[in-house]
């Protein structure tokens, strides 16, 4: 393909609007543009992209026998409150009415749709195991869609679904979707790690998230510095301490705290570690206000905290009901004499002694506080996030912490969806069952945009071979009869030898093409000038590792075969 038969917007200058490096040399490539906030029309050379992570997931897929369908992206109401998350998954499901006023939304998921397929078309254990999967694109009114492809509301995804006989079944499904993320992200480039995650708003009973390592990303990934543990933050259980400390109790007393509202203010009047605060959180349901009680260095984990409350969704108290509960503005909450309130503590919490609280009045707080004797909590359990020098869950090491972006993610949903549409098949003894079922997704433009955040330096983006929209970029730097007759040559020979070529055919400067070059990142970079040919050469350089080598045209095909040999070699995990 030609530069000049092709739409490919190159940009000098980065982007106010792009905060991270995938966004911005997405942008300034000419991959994609932005047509509202977290939508995006892709490019001509950002959909050879896509189309390529596409075309991996579908063989990998295909190999591990899922069946491929397409689902509409809208769904009736009537599907979706059977399960109950018409009202459960909150505001990122965006609903609308059609000219009958008839309720509707835009699928972020597809379990719904893909249960109610099951229990019309499949009647025996004879049909299963069986598992379908789409690519397709889906829909979630992100309430701050950002970061390009990462996080936006209208986003391409690979979902699918699988439907054994018996719980035995189910997992053998899991593991063989598990097995082939594994060999899609290998193939794609990426460096990555599964870890165990939270089941969020799709539910079931376990899930791995697949994270790709890297300093941008917005999940914390906890793992063992001697083991094989690895969770989010969400999910990553804490141990509670092995021993309580036993200092003697000494006398609670207050003492004034004048405008001391955070955890650092109280600690540089008090002149004491954090470590040695409990907070009281208070947050609100919707139903009710509750307080939860963690060390004064540690982090509410609220993902664990609205399972314990059996809700969807949770936030800080204003102040008016900080105020109304307490008898104290904000920042001065404490659980000495808290009441008409449920609370609820870490198991941090049991284990201290004589600590410091809010004193539940303006401007003071209590020293020396104690479990029991001046407080307590009507529930005592995990509900912190984990963080690095944190012992194991698994007993095998202390845990340390990286950055990762999501780009796929394996549940067990057990018969969450099949017992609440009633997806049953006949056994062999003519019984009823309910289908176990799995679901499994892959964002798929967040993956290519993973890659640039891995695969990238100062130039541009440096794509691995695997997904790369053009894999050699062919650069004649001269307007001569000479350069341009080798140009074509080289073309077409490149083509006839199953390269996918950019041939840049712009009358421009050397220094422009090269520039663009390096911004696009295709692996190799085929240079031909008349200062080369006199000599009988041109110039290949490989984009990643920028080292050049000097080839005659005869050579070229060989040589870059052994490059792409070279590339597509798997990146350790």
């Amino acid at each position: 393909m030609k530069t000049s038969q092709l739409l490919i917007p190159t940009l000098r200058e980065e982007p106010g609007e792009a905060e991270i490096v995938s966004h911005k040399l997405m942008l300034r490539a000419g991959l994609i543009r932005k047509v509202a906030a977290g939508i995006y029309t892709y490019l001509p050379l950002g959909l050879r992209v896509i189309r390529k992570v596409e075309q991996i997931i579908r063989e990998e897929m295909n190999r591990a026998g899922a069946q491929e369908l397409l689902m509409p992206l809208a769904s009736p109401a009537e599907l979706w409150k059977e399960t109950g998350r018409w009202d459960f998954y909150g505001k990122e499901l965006l609903r609308f009415k059609d000219r009958h006023e008839r309720d509707f939304c835009l699928g972020p998921t597809h379990e719904e749709i893909i249960t109610d397929l099951f229990r019309r078309e499949v009647k025996s254990y004879r049909q299963l195991p069986l598992n379908f999967y789409q690519i397709q694109t889906k829909f979630r009114d992100e309430i701050r869609p950002r970061f390009g492809l990462m996080r936006g509301r209208e986003f391409l995804m690979k979902d699918a679904y699988s439907f054994d006989r018996d719980e035995a079944g189910a997992r053998l499904n899991y593991q063989k979707m598990y097995d082939a993320y594994h060999r899609i992200f290998t193939r794609c480039g990426l460096t990555f790690r599964a870890v165990e995650a939270d089941t969020g708003l799709i539910g079931g009973t376990s899930s791995h998230e697949f994270m790709v390592l890297a300093d941008t990303g917005e999940e914390t990934v906890l793992y063992s510095d001697q083991g094989t543990f690895a969770a989010n933050v969400e999910r990553a259980e804490v141990m509670p301490p092995e021993q309580p400390e036993n200092d003697p109790m000494k006398p609670m007393r207050s003492v004034p705290t004048p405008n001391c509202r955070t955890i650092e203010e109280v600690t540089t009047f008090l002149k004491v570690p954090a470590n040695r605060l409990v907070k009281t959180l208070l947050y609100s349901t919707g139903k009710e206000t509750v307080a939860v009680l963690v060390r004064g260095d540690h982090a509410v984990n609220e993902i664990k905290l609205k399972k314990v409350l059996g809700v969807s969704e949770i936030e800080l108290a204003g102040p008016a009901t900080v105020e109304k509960v307490t008898s104290a503005p904000l920042g001065f909450a404490g659980p000495v004499g808290l009441k008409g309130i449920r609370i609820f503590a870490d198991h941090a919490i049991p284990a201290l002694r004589n600590v410091v609280v809010g004193g539940n009045q303006l401007d003071t707080h209590l020293i020396d506080a104690n479990w029991q004797r001046d407080f307590s909590a009507d529930q005592v359990l995990d509900l912190r996030n984990a963080q690095a020098g944190d012992p194991s869950p698994r007993k095998d090491g202390i845990l340390k912490v990286a950055k990762g972006i999501e780009v796929g993610h394996v549940f067990m949903l057990g018969t969450k969806y099949s017992q609440a549409m009633k997806a049953t098949f006949l056994d062999p003894q003519g019984k009823e069952c309910l289908a176990v079922m799995g679901c499994y997704g892959i964002g798929v433009g967040r993956t290519a945009a993973s890659s640039i955040e891995q695969n990238h330096d100062e130039r541009g983006i440096i794509w691995p071979y695997a997904i790369a929209p053009f894999q050699v970029h062919l650069l004649p730097v001269s307007q001569s009869e000479k350069t341009a007759g080798a140009t074509t040559r080289l073309y077409n020979d490149l083509l006839a030898a199953g390269f996918e070529v950019l041939w840049d055919d712009r009358e421009d400067r050397a220094g422009v093409k090269f520039n663009d070059a390096d911004l696009i990142g295709a692996p190799f970079q085929v240079v031909v000038g008349d200062k080369g040919l006199a000599d009988g050469v041109v110039e290949v350089k490989v984009r990643r590792s920028g080292i050049k080598s000097r080839v005659t045209p005869s050579d070229i095909i060989p040589y870059l075969r052994k490059l792409s040999a070279e590339a597509d070699s798997a990146p350790a995990v």
